[in-house]
């Protein structure tokens, strides 16, 4: 037997665990992508980041509040993503070409954490207290998609691409990558 056959797995506990709460956080939005919202519980949550159940009500007081952090920590990877994605775009790349791949990888490669995006986003329309963090996720998606245009055509491309993923999710079928494209290109198309 080799020295890593047979290992276990040492749980770091209290204050050496230093990325439970956001373990915990990251474990919520995975439940919510399989889950949907409704299946969403400190339970589940304990059993998807590898914690006991204490550490979730300890870390979360109510199921509010592990939402809250939930949609924070998918809108962070979200935002992280994007601008992983637009930093290795080409200077000239066919950002049409380019935002109907990201759709389509987003709702097939990535379908789970858009899944789980939109549910935690959808919920501030309710909860007012999530409006924050979901108002801060437009803002920086449109930031994003400025640097590549101008003020107002990242602001209207950032609310395209929302519908875009939303309705795309929604979908049994696929979009046509040639329809999306068509679709973000002429909003690219300046009056």
């Amino acid at each position: 037997m080799s020295g890593d056959e047979g290992a276990t797995v040492v749980r770091r506990r209290g204050p050496t665990d230093r990325d439970r709460r956001d373990r915990i956080a990251r474990a919520a939005v995975t439940v919510v992508g399989e889950r949907g919202i409704d299946g969403l519980t400190h339970r589940k949550v304990a059993a998807a980041a590898g914690v006991p159940l204490g550490s979730t009500t300890y870390h979360f007081a109510t199921l509010d509040d592990l939402i809250a952090a939930a949609l924070d920590k998918a809108a962070e990877r979200s935002v992280t993503e994007l601008r992983a994605w637009e930093q290795s775009l080409e200077p000239d790349a066919d950002l049409a070409a380019a935002l109907a791949d990201f759709v389509l990888r987003s709702v097939t490669e990535k379908r789970a954490d858009t899944m789980a995006e939109y549910n935690l986003y959808a919920l501030a329309l309710h909860r007012p207290h999530l409006r924050q963090a979901a108002v801060a996720w437009d803002d920086a998606l449109a930031a994003v998609l400025r640097a590549r245009t101008d003020p107002l055509t990242g602001q209207m491309l950032g609310a395209l691409l929302c519908g875009l993923l939303m309705q795309s999710v929604l979908r049994d079928d696929q979009l046509d990558r040639a329809d999306l494209a068509a679709q973000l290109r002429r909003a690219l198309v300046a009056p």
